[in-house]
């Protein structure tokens, strides 16, 4: 066992002091297995955040670390100057899986990057460097990724390569229209749509949102919004950006891609992803229809995009996920967690609304009594759950604190019924 005190010493000594770690006394990971990880005192959790929804499928998943061997014995790098027979081969896949006619992939090595890419590809194609955003956003942390977050926690400078315009909608229990139902609530958003193009000078290069905001705490609007917005930004000639980051390769359940509960007017223009397909390897990238994607007139590469490494993983780990149906577990399982996570909520006064989809759903805490966000109460929830053997995640925007939890896609329904019984005692423990 090892005492994580003189690491965290080393960390803070070298590294910048806005770098975020969850605990009072900091955890240091060794290993995992499964839906478990275990630290370097010995301490063994249940993983309910994997590594910020990242271990998709599992921890040390065989067939993933088979591959990454098997490749690594080979070549382990050549840029994308040469053909690259496993970035060709998850292109194909990941192509045919986006549902978007025609579609062409760029790899990237995250999903900063990935956003950053589907800006570059957006404001070229358009010859516009406006940008409409969804309030309480979150898109990464390069210069012009921050630039469209709508969450000033995750948004350090108000300075920005791009003119960006925010769209009510994406926030369905709280704001100026929470009060509404799901259909009056999309007309509102749409209304406040078209009433932001108002005041847009010319024309808009494109919308960017996620299905379901990710470190906004897992808020999500109606069904079909996304939709809705589609068919005014056709008439205008704007492209949607679906930030499926968080979202994709079925961590809903009900679908594969985020943007598949908002179809009626056809898929995106564009798709972002990252994090997921990976497993833990660096992998993002853009899907984009054939005309935007061939927008650029100079030459580019990616150095560390589209390695042979990481697509080998990718495609090991793709696999695995649609071999096994990690997509309806995520839906079968995740439906009794929901269940769970809202049979303890109704006991606990902190505890305002539980939301999500699948094997991604958020507890959004406040003060007893009140609409206020607890952020001191989220932590101390941070804490006991840790204590009890369980990681989770938080998150939430100016206004809120939320539990975020999405476990790796295999669990189990005795590791889900484990999972609530510690977040239940985690919660009654700040009672």
């Amino acid at each position: 066992m090892t005492d994580p005190t003189p690491l965290h010493s080393r960390h803070r000594t070298v590294l910048p002091d806005w770098l975020a770690l969850y605990y009072d006394r900091p955890i240091e990971l060794t290993h995992g297995e499964g839906r478990h990880v275990w630290d370097a005192e010995g301490n063994r959790y249940l993983d309910f955040f994997g590594g910020i929804l990242t271990t998709m499928t599992a921890h040390a998943l065989p067939e993933v670390t088979k591959a990454v061997s098997e490749q690594a014995g080979r070549i382990i790098h050549s840029s994308t100057l040469y053909l690259n027979r496993p970035m060709i081969e998850l292109a194909e896949r990941i192509a045919a899986l986006s549902g978007i006619p025609d579609a062409r992939v760029f790899f990237t090595t995250s999903g900063t990057e990935a956003n950053d890419t589907a800006l570059l590809l957006a404001t070229a194609y358009r010859r516009s460097n406006q940008i409409l955003a969804m309030r309480n956003s979150y898109h990464g942390r390069s210069f012009s990724t921050v630039g469209i977050t709508g969450n000033r926690g995750w948004s350090p400078t108000s300075l920005s390569p791009l003119q960006t315009y925010y769209v009510h909608g994406a926030v369905r229990s709280r704001g100026p229209f929470a009060h509404l139902d799901d259909a009056a609530f999309t007309a509102a958003a749409v209304a406040d749509l078209e009433d932001v193009l108002g005041q847009a000078r010319g024309g808009v290069a494109a919308l960017i949102a996620e299905p379901v905001q990710g470190v906004g705490g897992f808020t999500s609007p109606p069904d079909g919004l996304y939709g809705a917005f589609r068919e005014v930004l056709n008439r205008h000639g704007i492209l949607w950006i679906s930030d499926e980051v968080q979202t994709g390769w079925g961590r809903t359940g009900d679908n594969f891609w985020g943007w598949q509960a908002h179809a009626q007017s056809g898929p995106p223009d564009m798709l972002t992803f990252a994090k997921g397909i990976g497993n833990g390897m660096s992998i993002g990238g853009v899907v984009a229809r054939a005309e935007v994607m061939n927008c650029l007139d100079s030459n580019s590469i990616s150095t560390f995009g589209g390695s042979p490494v990481t697509m080998a993983a990718g495609l090991a780990n793709l696999a695995y996920l649609l071999d096994h149906d990690l997509q309806g577990n995520a839906r079968r399982v995740g439906g009794l967690l929901l269940e769970r996570l809202r049979a303890i909520a109704a006991a606990s006064p902190a505890v305002r609304d539980v939301r999500g989809r699948g094997l991604m759903a958020g507890l959004e805490l406040t003060e007893p009594g009140t609409d206020r966000a607890d952020p001191q109460a989220a932590a101390a929830v941070l804490e006991a759950a840790r204590a009890g053997g369980l990681l989770i995640g938080k998150g939430g925007g100016h206004d809120t604190s939320v539990l975020r939890i999405a476990p790796p896609l295999s669990l189990t329904v005795a590791e889900a019924e484990e999972g609530a019984e510690i977040l239940g005692q985690a919660l009654r423990s700040i009672e």
